[in-house]
């Protein structure tokens, strides 16, 4: 038992460490099936999805999701330290090393107290080691519970920034593309000012949608994280952004043709490989997002803003052929992350978000 014991804490030793490298320090998706993060994002998220599911649609049960990601996040560390913990102290005992510790604390108690109280760095001296072994695993403990709180420390900040960077974009969609945003409000409020002022919105995002691809694969935790307005998501500006950009290469003014193809390609790339990431296989939506008679109120909204649109000919087959290259992905990942896909024409009723602030 002891050996069994010492030989499970070695490899438990590695398995976190390992686990903490590739999430906190490595900057590309892994493709290995086994990781303890991504089975403890998994067995922690299905409960609290179907947890929230139960409560109303609208802001409690936004409530209830939008703590995960930030809680999560806080569970991950306190999980890795209790392993690390656990698995030093049944490396002491496995080891049989000699501790000199108070009276009624002995065997495999006093060696997690041991392990519990030289990783956090307490300096108590209530229990101290008496080998050499002993020494030397003190030692490594403690170097590895400091190298821990430097990582954790470093890592929280890159998530913060990571998160802001994404969210400023999101927040001036509002006004861009009203809230929840839409493709028709968006290009009939850029469209009139000719094919400069849409080339120069796609190309910011498709540099956001890079960014997005690298944050989101570095840090998968991101994705978790929600908007700060019920309305948005990064699910949503995304899908948004792609149906703009479909539409725009089938039906608007030419010059912006080139821009639009290679935000679409980059803006696809991106929620192909977060798809990827999950694990989650694409499949489509149940519904039509834009059946023939909502294509022609999208046109009438447009032609209403001013926005003309060239003869369709075999645009509609086109436009079909090119959302079927990104549907899938994006619903997978709203069905996935409880972040619902927009409407491609908004609502008459509905206001944008900052008309409502206050």
């Amino acid at each position: 038992m002891h050996a069994l014991a010492a030989v499970l804490g070695i490899l438990l030793i590695l398995f976190i460490l390992w686990d903490a490298f590739e999430t906190m320090v490595l900057s590309r998706r892994v493709s290995q099936r086994f990781r303890i993060t991504r089975y403890f994002y998994r067995l922690l998220w299905t409960p609290w999805r179907a947890a929230a599911m139960r409560v109303p649609p609208g802001k409690q049960r936004e409530n209830v999701l939008t703590i995960f990601g930030p809680l999560s996040l806080i569970l991950l560390f306190a999980f890795w330290a209790l392993g690390l913990v656990v698995s030093f102290g049944l490396l002491h005992w496995g080891l049989g090393t000699q501790l000199a510790g108070p009276t009624g604390l002995t065997g495999l108690g006093e060696d997690l107290y041991m392990s519990g109280t030289t990783f956090f760095t307490l300096g108590l001296g209530d229990v101290t080691p008496r080998t050499a072994l002993a020494r030397a695993l003190t030692v490594l403990e403690s170097g590895l519970g400091f190298g821990f709180l430097a990582l954790v420390i470093g890592y929280l900040p890159l998530i913060s920034q990571a998160f802001s960077r994404r969210e400023v974009n999101i927040s001036m969609l509002d006004a861009r593309a009203g809230s929840p945003p839409t493709a028709a409000l968006l290009l009939r409020r850029h469209c009139k000012g000719g094919s400069d002022e849409l080339r120069a919105l796609l190309r910011e995002w498709e540099r956001w949608s890079a960014e997005l691809l690298e944050s989101h694969v570095s840090f998968a935790v991101l994705s978790y994280f929600r908007s700060q307005h019920d309305n948005q998501s990064w699910v949503a500006a995304l899908t948004t952004i792609l149906d703009v950009c479909a539409f725009v290469m089938v039906r608007i003014d030419e010059g912006a043709r080139p821009t639009a193809r290679s935000t679409f390609a980059m803006a696809r790339h991106a929620v192909v490989d977060l798809c990827a990431v999950f694990r989650l296989k694409p499949t489509p939506p149940t519904a039509d997002r834009l059946p023939p008679e909502e294509e022609r109120r999208l046109e009438s909204f447009l032609a209403a803003g001013g926005v003309t649109l060239p003869a369709a000919d075999a645009a509609g087959a086109k436009l079909t052929s090119l959302r079927a290259m990104y549907e899938p992905y994006v619903h997978a990942l709203s069905t996935f992350l409880v972040m619902p896909l927009p409407a491609w024409v908004p609502a008459a009723e509905v206001r944008d978000e900052w008309h409502t602030i206050g």
